[in-house]
């Protein structure tokens, strides 16, 4: 039994420390190209000013209404730990270690947000020279952010467990719960930011007016390019960093639990994550590479072979560590499961999702009677994906279990906890695909705002069109690892408080009462996002209507006032992050000091249960009716201005909250739900068994959030 760090373990330590200074390197290469790019000139740039400036001050504004939660929740965690007598070291670790996976999770989406938006005016200018150049500066500003996702959650990881070793679970919860709860306020507030901006922006503009999308004559449009890069970019951005991060902390405490220990069941994990760095590296870069034969001028398809190319190389490399390091060939095979369950994601969410598959046309075509029918068919389609997406993530659990089937409870969580480890290993290129997805929206309506006509016009729009596929796969990971995340952390849970001994018995009246509640806060969560979309669009309708009216605006004489539209939509995006934050934050505690642990592991079953399939559903639903408007905008089924393209214009409005801010943001809801019941599940336990404390501080709690709910339901 190995009880101390032997050399090669030790040297392997500090070669994924060195890989995350790898991917750093990576990314600022890549700045200087993207930055040594040539910009367009005259009114484009005033375009793209505002554009950047709208993006930076939303950001500034979001950050500032967050910093004062983040730092009371810092001293809360601390005085937790205090509360059960946890050493001061570990106290102070994890507090610490919440800070930085919080200011982690803001710096990549900072960042790659504005790299992003430096990217998007270059590839506009680039459409006039080529396809290739244009994808290729598309794509490496995309991973530009990937490598830092990549990058920072490597480095943070690693850092800990250096320095803590065995304690650092402790340390690492807290890490990723920083990570997770800023992933939750950049998803949540970027998302209703962007979907109110789009949906009062088309509903208005293209339905109303009759105007083109992205038409300078919109009062809506610059915030809805702003949109695209504080949701897309800064919010996604965000969102994977916190899945990388938590994947990585449950695959480290259940590999702790493992009796005998070793350190190879914590190595192996976070070389994993060290190869997946270097093969990423190699995919990213590959994707501009591939012969015009082969990829026949589908960005995707580009994206989709480079993916594939990533998955090679780590699962070859896998391979070697799993047998000469770890001597056990059920790590390998539990992590490819992983690396197999992301590329059939790819392929499952490409098919639901394309313009050029048959689920999507059908949509297209069943919006020629209507837009009821045509949203119709789009929550028909979404329905049938969860179930076929579903049945996948359930076959990498059930491959997991039979491969570590008679080694006990804790090996087959750990075996899970490495499938989710496999299915992030890629994330730098994740991140690029989805980064990409905005980059080319946003160059699509500079364009043509621009008036951009003939072959460059083609060339972004083919971009775009691509992008709203790697923008819907990237959901579609994001969900599935959000899942195998979430039951990692449950595996984890049941391990901290004993769960695995005392059963986890549904017929239970007060764990199932714990799994119907906690099956429930999904489909609240949604409700109070999409009230907030809908609130910020209706104020954006009567802006863009009122601004429409001014003359000389529809003759394209004088320009709307954009920045009382970005304001609106600014105002609109942070009035909700409180009450979304006190929900995920407040009900595992109301739940575990009401309830009990054994009810609160019903809750977390509950939660991933319905979150999983609510989300994949929103996301899916809500892509296919994007796309197919877009279809029918190509010239199928009528065209741009026909009856068919109006409806579809309104089944697309439908669509834009559910896959760009709800079911997004319900990924970090259930893992930080999972984290708050795995930090604080001591200090329940504790507080149960003195009820003159337990019964009133959960009742103040149950006020606070039926406050939250009542302020949420109050129109603004």
């Amino acid at each position: 039994m190995a009880v101390e760090l032997s050399f090669f373990e030790s040297a392997a330590l500090y070669g994924v420390l060195a890989t995350s200074f790898i991917a750093f390197i990576y990314a600022a290469i890549l700045t200087k190209q993207i930055l040594g790019e040539g910009m367009a000139t005259g009114k484009i740039i005033e375009i793209w000013k505002g554009i950047k400036d709208g993006a930076n001050a939303y950001l500034k504004t979001q950050f500032k209404s967050i910093i004062i939660v983040i730092g009371f929740l810092g001293i809360i965690i601390f005085l937790s730990a205090e509360f059960v007598n946890v050493p001061l070291s570990i106290s102070l670790g994890r507090a610490g270690a919440f800070l930085m996976g919080s200011f982690f999770s803001a710096m990549v989406g900072y960042l790659g947000m504005n790299m992003a938006v430096q990217g998007n005016i270059r590839v506009m200018q680039a459409s006039r020279r080529s396809f290739k150049d244009a994808l290729k500066i598309a794509y490496r500003s995309g991973t530009i952010t990937g490598m830092l996702t990549d990058g920072l959650g490597l480095l943070g990881g690693t850092l800990i467990f250096i320095i803590y070793l065995k304690d650092s679970p402790e340390i690492l919860l807290g890490f990723g719960f920083g990570g997770t709860l800023l992933a939750l306020f950049m998803r949540v507030g970027g998302g209703v930011y962007t979907k109110a901006a789009d949906v009062g922006a088309d509903l208005v503009g293209k339905v109303e007016k009759s105007v083109p999308e992205d038409d300078p004559r919109n009062a809506a449009v610059v915030a809805d390019l702003v949109g695209d890069n504080v949701g897309d970019c800064a919010g996604m951005a965000a969102d994977i960093f916190e899945s990388y991060e938590v994947t990585m902390v449950s695959a480290i405490i259940l590999g702790l639990a493992i009796k005998p220990f070793e350190f190879k069941w914590i190595i192996f994990p976070l070389l994993a994550r060290g190869i997946g760095v270097l093969s990423t590296i190699v995919g990213t870069y590959a994707v501009t590479l591939w012969p015009e034969r082969v990829t026949k001028g589908d960005a995707f398809r580009a994206m989709d072979l480079s993916y594939d190319v990533s998955s090679l190389i780590s699962g070859v490399c896998l391979f070697f560590l799993s047998m000469y390091y770890v001597n056990d060939m059920r790590v390998f095979f539990a992590t490819v499961a992983g690396l197999v369950l992301a590329i059939s994601f790819n392929k499952l969410a490409d098919h639901f999702t394309s313009p050029y598959k048959g689920p999507v046309d059908h949509v297209s075509k069943s919006a020629s009677s209507g837009a009821a029918t045509g949203l119709l068919s789009g929550i028909a389609l979404g329905f049938e994906s969860t179930v076929w997406t579903t049945l996948v993530i359930a076959s990498s659990i059930v491959v997991s279990a039979l491969i570590f089937s008679g080694a006990g409870i804790t090996f087959v969580m750990y075996g899970i906890a490495l499938a989710s480890i496999g299915m992030l290993t890629h994330t730098g290129n994740n991140v690029s695909m989805d980064t990409f997805g905005p980059i080319v929206d946003n160059a699509n309506g500079i364009g043509e705002m621009a008036g951009l006509e003939g072959k460059p016009r083609k060339i972004l729009a083919d971009l775009d069109a691509s992008g709203n596929t790697s923008k819907a796969v990237t959901k579609a990971i994001a969900i599935a690892s959000a899942v195998l995340a979430a039951v990692s952390l449950f595996g984890a849970y049941a391990e901290t408080i004993g769960l695995e001994k005392i059963g986890l018995n549904i017929v239970e009246p007060l764990v199932f009462v714990g799994l119907l509640v906690g099956g429930s806060i999904p489909f609240l969560f949604s409700s109070f996002s999409i009230r907030a979309v809908e609130r910020g669009a209706s104020k954006i309708i009567e802006e863009v209507r009122k601004q429409f009216k001014i003359p000389g605006i529809i003759e394209g004489k004088i320009l709307p006032d954009y920045s009382k539209v970005i304001r609106i939509c600014t105002e609109s995006a942070q009035k909700e992050l409180v009450n979304l934050a006190l929900l995920a934050i407040l009900a595992p505690v109301i739940v575990g000091l009401l309830l009990g642990e054994a009810a609160l592991g019903g809750f977390l079953v509950g939660i991933i249960v319905t979150g999983q399939l609510l989300a994949v559903f929103m996301a899916n639903s809500g892509g296919a009716l994007d796309n197919a408007k877009k279809k029918i905008e190509d010239g199928f089924y009528g065209g741009k201005g026909s009856e068919t393209h109006k409806a579809a214009v309104i089944g697309d409005t439908v669509g834009d909250p559910l896959k760009d801010t709800s079911g997004p943001a319900l990924n970090p809801m259930i893992k930080v739900i999972n984290l708050i019941s795995l930090l604080f599940i001591t200090m329940i336990v504790k507080l149960r068994h003195d009820i003159s404390l337990s019964i009133p501080i959960a009742s103040i709690l149950l006020i606070v959030l039926i406050f939250a709910i009542w302020r949420s339901k109050k129109s603004i």
